[in-house]
């Protein structure tokens, strides 16, 4: 089994959930690692949001301590003094500074956080620290999840094999900015702290920030990145020749991992990119592409596997896009439905289309060249059982 050089993971059960899975995780690198991060744009944000904001402005980080189960959110002062509590407990064990230990949590919003139940287990945690269980670790970040999800990436630079690897959690509350998940990504390489900063952002941008499962944004989404240098490699900046190879394989796997979480929807039983073209400009194809996708009245005729296009022209009329009625293209996959917004007869073989797992519906607005893509999910009644009962 491969290992990532220079981290430790480690995945356990400290008692946060009632059925005894894991839920208490740990990333360490073995040496202080330039770090960079992506947080919710929710105005209610997380104590464990807050204070890794906070430190990651020093651009370094060392740990990174993550718990399921409970969101920490919505628990005022005692929730703060809780994620303190714990990274002080995790930095004076692992005999490094608790500034350099971020802290992320997920699960129930407004209930206390069990931090002495947490500190408990902080000793076990640390002791099996291990570079063979990042998918301990994996298993440890899941709340709905029904499966984990982890993406490895190699590439040259300069002459040395750098490694990345990303592991997230999310299914529900999909949403930008960001989508409701966590997401944690480590790379041997050597790269300029702001170099790094800009590279996750926009990472982000073309990624996380194109998926939606239920147009819900979290209290709790945070990115972030660790790069610890073990490769050895001059520093990527900005300028540097290989940059552009850097990121792509991060762009890759970034875009990886958010396919996995849009994979994963609650109850979902599709996977559908909406994709807007010729819009006057990228805003107004990101503003019609969104609507599209987070659809209720769409996304229901996409379970039910219904031809449904006259739902799509209606969001299309109403989304705040000064479109031509007269001048709009849909297709489902390579089937045209609906030219110059009048039915092309092919609802049988759009019908077909519908039946697949994952495709498309394109849709062309024949107003100029702007263009995005969303990928989102069918609406079910599993999504509405789960969430209808998610406390209990």
């Amino acid at each position: 089994m491969k290992v990532l050089p220079g981290f430790k993971f480690n995945g356990i059960a400290s008692g946060i959930k009632k059925n005894g899975v894991k839920d208490l995780g740990l990333i360490y690198s073995e040496v202080p690692a330039a770090a960079a991060g992506v947080f919710t744009t929710n105005r209610v944000k997380a104590a464990p949001v807050l204070i890794s904001q906070k430190r990651m402005r020093s651009g370094t980080a060392q740990a990174v301590l993550v718990n399921s189960g409970n969101a920490n959110a919505c628990t005022g002062d005692k929730g703060m003094k809780a994620a303190c509590q714990l990274s002080t407990t995790l930095a004076r064990r692992m005999k490094i500074k608790e500034e350099m230990i971020l802290v992320s949590s997920t699960g129930v919003i407004g209930v206390p956080l069990p931090a002495e139940r947490i500190q408990g287990n902080i000793p076990i945690l640390i002791g099996g620290l291990s570079p063979y269980k990042i998918g301990e670790f994996a298993q440890s970040i899941l709340t709905t999840d029904t499966f984990p999800k982890i993406v490895m990436k190699e590439v040259e630079i300069g002459n040395k094999q750098v490694e990345i690897w990303g592991v997230a959690k999310g299914a529900g509350m999909v949403m930008p900015n960001m989508a409701t998940m966590l997401a944690f990504v480590m790379s041997t390489a050597s790269v300029h702290p702001a170099t790094l900063r800009n590279l996750l952002k926009d990472g982000v941008d073309q990624s996380f920030n194109r998926i939606t499962v239920d147009g819900e944004t979290s209290t709790n989404d945070m990115v972030l990145m660790l790069v610890n240098g073990k490769a050895g490699n001059s520093v990527l900046t900005k300028n540097s020749k290989e940059i552009k190879k850097f990121r792509d394989a991060l762009f890759s796997l970034l875009f990886e991992l958010a396919r996995m979480i849009v994979k994963d929807g609650e109850g979902a039983t599709k996977l559908v990119e909406i994709r807007v073209e010729k819009a006057r400009s990228v805003n107004e194809a990101r503003t019609a592409a969104f609507a599209v996708a987070n659809s209720p009245l769409v996304k229901t005729a996409l379970y039910g596997e219904e031809v449904n296009w006259g739902r799509i022209m209606a969001v299309l009329g109403r989304c705040g896009v000064a479109i031509d009625p007269g001048k709009v293209h849909i297709s489902f996959g390579k089937v045209k439905v609906v030219k110059n917004s009048v039915a092309c007869g092919t609802e049988e073989k759009a019908q077909e289309v519908l039946k697949g797992k994952e495709f498309a519906i394109v849709i062309s607005l024949n107003r100029g060249k702007g263009s995005f893509q969303v990928s989102t999910t069918d609406l079910t009644p599993a999504y509405v059982a789960i969430n209808s009962s998610y406390r209990s």
